[in-house]
């Protein structure tokens, strides 16, 4: 019998003058969808480490300070995940498409107005930092 266990994510709210960074993927999961620059914890690594560390392989930006705001433990259909996700605080940077074999672009949206095709994985993500819920336990 194969073990299932969760995965874990690391995500980071990148914002800007009130705008939001995301990246349209073009992976096999969410191909064409919009997500939160982030990826998988890996061992040994702490949580904001590993954040820094997905933000500036996927994005070049390099965040001076993170700040938690999200545990959302989410439990879907062919997989189990669970995020731990931060705000950058202070970063410097210009976004580009370090993994382009991942994302197509990276692009500021309104936090208001995010797109409709947000990866299914994140969707949680938004509506909880909007209402400032920094726990999910789906």
């Amino acid at each position: 019998m194969e073990l299932r266990v969760p995965k874990i994510g690391v995500n980071v709210f990148v914002l800007n003058e009130g705008k939001l960074l995301l990246g349209k993927r073009k992976g096999k999961r969410g191909y064409g969808t919009w997500s939160l620059p982030g990826g998988h914890f890996e061992y040994g690594e702490s949580f904001t480490a590993a954040a820094k560390r997905e933000l500036e392989e996927e994005t070049g930006i390099k965040a001076e300070a993170l700040k938690f705001v999200q545990l959302i433990n989410q439990p879907l259909n062919d997989s189990h995940y669970v995020h731990i996700n931060f705000l950058a605080k202070t970063w410097h940077g210009v976004p580009r498409c370090m993994e382009p074999n991942k994302f197509s672009e990276w692009r500021w949206f309104d936090l208001t107005n995010i797109p409709a095709n947000i990866f299914i994985g994140h969707k949680q993500f938004f509506p909880a930092l909007l209402d400032t819920i920094s726990y999910v336990d789906d």
